[in-house]
């Protein structure tokens, strides 16, 4: 966690873990063992700030990485569903309307992204500043 140039102390530290833990400064506070107005002047560091957004958006990103490879699990059961001639023709159709719309929105999405790049190839932009993502 630690970014160049930047300190945290020790309860620091601890605090940015408590924040992502919990997301309440009260209860952050004491699970560090501080005041709740030194936690909010912590946060109020430009330096902390910086450690709290990289943190969360680590954070972040770990779980959309998760979700991601629960996909094919997702993806197994909606097929398992609309296979069951057990199940609730309900089930069935609606498993079955998730993976169309899914598939659909899969190829708009990827038809999306090719025009969007035929559109930031045509205009004059620097090389390295193309990509929205």
């Amino acid at each position: 966690m630690q970014v160049v140039g930047q300190t945290l102390t020790p309860k620091q530290e601890l605090a940015l873990v408590a924040l992502l833990d919990c997301g309440v400064i009260k209860e952050a506070a004491k699970t560090v063992g501080v005041n709740e107005a030194t936690l909010w002047r912590w946060l109020q560091s430009p330096e902390f700030q910086s450690r709290y957004r990289a943190a969360r958006r680590q954070l972040v990103e770990t779980a959309i990485a998760q979700l991601q490879s629960d996909c094919t699990i997702a993806a197994r059961v909606l097929r398992e569903v609309a296979e069951d001639r057990q199940a609730p023709a309900s089930s069935r159709v609606a498993a079955a309307r998730a993976i169309l719309e899914q598939s659909i929105g899969a190829i708009e999405l990827m038809d999306l992204q090719e025009r969007v790049e035929m559109l930031e190839k045509s205009l004059p932009i620097p090389a390295g500043k193309r990509s929205w993502r």
